[in-house]
């Protein structure tokens, strides 16, 4: 008899299931071949405090310092500059407060970024306090917790059945499980299970979110450039490994699945980020698409269902990895009955009760 079973190889379920380690022997299903194939393969890999709802922010910040100290992304600052231009000045404003950033002349803005274009960008403002994730390294480090407890994760391993038991729950993934708690993180995937296990679903959407990876323009490194973004979240682009990655920051409705990204909607992306700045995109060297799953009011989901030994850990929209650490030991604290360190506010904010 397994003491909690994790449905979802991504960083939610790694995470989660790290933590419960700790308290019984765990179990993690993946569906895929490797874990955080889906949306925690396809991130944008970055830690920003202020980033979110207020729930979401409240684990960011309960989250920072094992990313920063733990994890050690201290090493790793990046940094984000917001850009803006005629007509979007309101968007700028808000972005601007809510994110706590602080206005920047533009010749020190170019100081930073060589090739921004002083005809279309009329504001800017800056925020040091962004990092960058290794999330392999993250997803590698939950692992290790997970084995060196005495716990497993095994991959190929999609549920196609979910029935209550006396002890608590019997799963089917090719193989028979026998579990006393079930925590669904299964991603764009989870009312799909929590159906399985006759749990009202909450109703999630996956959202589309697709990505380019371009090469740096001709003559300069942007290895150290902060990661650009536009008002109202409109596009995006951020150094990686001696290339750039740019998104329209699109957010189109979709079914779960193994997302894919469509030409048009790069090209956009692209004619976004070519606005603000003087040279052109001349090669694009690879592409891809990701699911950031929501729920109806964009909290995270996390908590008890209305049966018994069934809890949700989903609803991440983008926030897995800035949220893992805390978000995991907010799903140990209520399965175990120990007291949580975030306030009841957040609590309720994130408890997937609301949906029932």
């Amino acid at each position: 008899m397994i003491d909690f079973l994790v449905i979802g190889g991504g960083v939610a379920g790694l995470s989660a299931a790290a933590k419960l380690s700790e308290h019984g022997a765990v179990t993690v299903l993946e569906r895929e071949s490797n874990v955080g194939y889906h949306a925690s393969g396809r991130s944008a890999a970055m830690f920003e405090e202020t980033y979110g709802l207020p729930s979401t922010i409240a684990l960011n910040r309960a989250s920072k310092h094992w990313h920063l100290d733990v994890a050690g992304a201290r090493g790793t600052p990046r940094g984000l500059m917001l850009l803006g231009s005629d007509g979007n000045e309101d968007a700028f404003a808000h972005d601007m407060k809510a994110m706590a950033m602080a206005r920047m002349g533009f010749d020190e803005a170019r100081g930073l970024i060589p090739v921004l274009n002083p005809d279309t960008v009329t504001q800017t403002a800056y925020h040091a306090e962004a990092w960058d994730i290794d999330t392999d390294a993250v997803l590698q480090r939950f692992i290790k917790i997970i084995r060196g407890n005495g716990g497993q994760v095994v991959t190929d391993a999609a549920v196609t059945a979910i029935a209550g038991t006396a002890q608590g729950w019997q799963v089917t993934a090719g193989e028979t499980y026998n579990t006393r708690q079930i925590v669904n993180a299964a991603g764009a995937w989870a009312d799909e299970v929590a159906k399985l296990a006759q749990v009202h679903p909450i109703g999630l959407q996956p959202m589309r979110r697709s990505m380019a990876r371009v090469a740096a323009p001709e003559g300069h490194n942007p290895a150290k450039w902060p990661m650009l973004f536009g008002p109202g979240e409109t596009w995006y682009a951020k150094p990686d490994a001696g290339a750039l990655l740019i998104s329209p920051a699109d957010e189109e409705p979709v079914a779960p699945m193994d997302a894919w990204a469509e030409d048009m909607t790069l090209a956009e992306g692209i004619a976004r980020y070519e606005a603000h700045v003087t040279t052109s995109v001349t090669r694009m060297l690879s592409n891809w698409a990701g699911l950031r799953s929501f729920s109806p009011d964009r909290n995270l989901c996390l908590g008890a269902s209305e049966r018994p030994g069934f809890w949700w850990c989903a609803a991440q929209g983008g926030y897995g990895f800035q949220t893992a650490p805390a978000a995991s030991q907010l799903i140990a604290d209520l399965i175990t009955g120990a007291p949580s360190e975030l306030d009841r506010d957040t609590i309720a904010a994130l408890d997937p009760a609301r949906f029932r």
